[in-house]
């Protein structure tokens, strides 16, 4: 594990000496300019109501009683509907036929991801403005509306450049969540598409790093620890300088401040995907942040060597790739579409967190602030 040494700015890693800083963000973003027209918040409060306590325990609902006096607006701007983490987001109500107008009535031309519960529509406001809309459609009514209050509850409590910004939502017996779009997709989409050499080394190591800081303040900054549980690259959006935002927080979970873990009573089903699951979760059903430090390992290799989580053969890539980290093969390791071109110490340091991340135990896992730390240092092997 990491130690501190009061005589010098870093941290001893495993004998290997890092740079302690961690460079922190600016987390302003811009103000919306205008908002859509404004029906009733009734019925959004009538289906917070009528779900049973029990389906949202990780649902605060900060800020929701402010919302019954807007019943009779037509027009709103910058409603602050909850707050997170010591910041106010604003969020905007969208009447169900300015969304069915924005994604051509749902059309599968419009269709840009599937989820267990959710579908994923591309849309143009009004405005000109590029939206994703996320529309729960499978489940029982009640599973429905659990799922849309348990992410809105948790989305609408998130601000980090890293993170996928949540822009509104609508409730008008449909539940509807609308999200900036990023204007590149997903890092899957790339990574594992026709485009890959989009990607060089530069770019993949920021991608590695803004992922990191995501997580860190999912984990280590909120009030309350947010567990993602699905970290994927399908679930990374990129912005137009390659930017990572973290995205879908349909399977996120708030950790109780008393305890350690989620066990299997917290969680009613067994979700995620594979290929990233922690050996704790498939066995045991624990969660917690080394879950997610897992997942990050996964979606680490992939970003070092092009390849998928599971491939044609759903072999492994921890399988495959771990007697190659173990023999210091680096060469082979690395996506073959670089070649030579990367930082060979910004390589090892990557190589070297990921292999850590993925460790069988969770205690020999990194926390995602020694994770970012691991990223910049600088070491030999």
């Amino acid at each position: 594990m990491a130690n501190s040494n009061p005589n010098r700015n870093c941290c001893i890693w495993n004998n290997k000496k890092i740079p302690s800083s961690i460079s922190k963000k600016a987390q302003d973003l811009e103000e919306r300019e205008k908002c859509t027209p404004l029906s009733s918040w009734t019925k959004i409060l009538k289906l917070y109501k009528s779900v049973i306590v029990k389906h949202l325990s990780c649902f605060t609902p900060c800020g929701l009683t402010n919302i019954t006096g807007l019943e009779n607006k037509s027009v709103i701007e910058n409603s602050p509907v909850c707050s997170a983490c010591n910041s106010t987001s604003s969020l905007f109500h969208f009447s169900n036929s300015c969304l069915k107008h924005a994604t051509n009535n749902f059309g599968n031309e419009n269709l840009i991801g599937k989820g267990g519960f959710a579908e994923v529509y591309k849309g143009r406001l009004q405005n000109g403005e590029v939206v994703a809309v996320k529309r729960m459609i499978r489940g029982t009514k009640n599973e429905r509306t659990s799922n849309f209050l348990s992410e809105l509850g948790i989305i609408a409590h998130i601000d980090h450049p890293n993170i996928a910004k949540l822009i509104g939502c609508g409730g008008e017996g449909e539940m509807l969540l609308v999200f900036q779009l990023s204007p590149m997709g997903s890092l899957g989409s790339l990574l594992h598409g026709p485009n890959k050499n989009i990607l060089d080394w530069s770019k993949r190591y920021k991608i590695a790093l803004g992922i990191a800081e995501g997580l860190v303040y999912l984990h280590e900054e909120c009030d309350r620890r947010i567990i993602h549980r699905d970290i994927k690259c399908e679930n990374i959006l990129l912005t137009n300088d390659f930017e990572p935002q973290i995205c879908d927080f349909g399977l996120a979970k708030w950790l109780p401040e008393q305890s350690p873990h989620l066990s299997p009573h917290d969680i009613s089903k067994f979700e995620g995907t594979f290929g990233y699951f922690a050996p704790e979760y498939i066995l045991q059903g624990i969660v917690n942040e080394k879950t997610d430090v897992y997942s990050y390992g996964v979606l680490l290799l992939e970003i070092i060597t092009g390849r998928r989580a599971l491939d044609h053969l759903q072999q492994s890539i921890v399988v495959w790739a771990r007697p190659l980290i173990d023999a210091n093969n680096i060469r082979d390791l690395v996506d073959p579409s670089l070649g030579d071109d990367y930082d060979q110490e910004e390589m090892k340091c990557v190589v070297l967190t990921a292999s850590l991340c993925v460790e069988q135990s969770p205690f020999l896992r990194p926390r995602m602030s020694e994770v970012a730390i691991l990223l910049r240092g600088v070491m030999k092997f």
